[in-house]
């Protein structure tokens, strides 16, 4: 199914069918504030394990990451933030940028790494975080599989070509082609580890 959001004003009924989707297990193809990327619940295990067939990864060992509303909600998902670093995500988020934190324990088992950290996620866009409030939790985010192309900036061409693997494909429009920059924050110095599409200035 492909569902047509306004970017600004999302139809409350679009993000509602969106939401039961993800609540039922399903996986959507959603956009960000850089990329389109793949989503579903992060309490779904099922849904959890159709993405990491998609990508042909282990859910444990793959880089997904979680896309958050506000500080507030990242904070559960991470260990204690001190003083500097919450001060950098205040500073970057809403914005291109992936986080690499310590992980909670509200982290599902089966997303637990052997590194235990996250990646974490507030885009500055409207649609996926609209999206987010609704789920009222995260969403897994991950990128589509494959090379990043052409052809995974225009939702119709996604729909076309993932239609018969994912639930719902979310238009928002043409999307971008570079991925987020990620930051580790493991350490106490902070390592880029893809410099991707936010400039980094600390």
């Amino acid at each position: 199914m492909l569902i047509k959001v306004h970017p600004v004003n999302p139809d409350p009924r679009h993000l509602n069918i969106i939401k039961e989707c993800l609540l039922d297990g399903g996986v959507i193809v959603y956009p960000t504030d850089t990329i389109y990327g793949l989503g579903c619940d992060i309490f779904q295990h099922k849904a959890i394990e159709r993405i990491a067939r998609i990508k042909h990864i282990d859910p444990q060992k793959a880089q997904l990451s979680f896309v958050c509303y506000d500080l507030s909600d990242l904070s559960k998902y991470t260990k204690s933030i001190d003083t500097p670093l919450y001060r950098i995500l205040k500073k970057y988020l809403p914005g291109p940028y992936t986080f690499i934190l310590p992980a909670s324990k509200q982290v599902p088992k089966i997303l637990q790494s052997k590194k235990n950290t996250i990646g974490l996620r507030i885009p500055n866009h409207h649609i996926a975080l609209s999206i987010v409030h609704q789920l009222s939790h995260p969403l897994l985010s991950a990128s589509l599989p494959g090379e990043q192309v052409e052809e995974y900036t225009d939702p119709e061409l996604i729909h076309t070509n993932f239609e018969k693997l994912v639930d719902i494909v979310v238009d928002g429009g043409i999307g971008g082609m570079v991925p987020s920059t990620v930051i580790d924050c493991t350490h106490s110095t902070y390592e880029i580890i893809r410099m991707g599409a936010g400039e980094w200035m600390d």
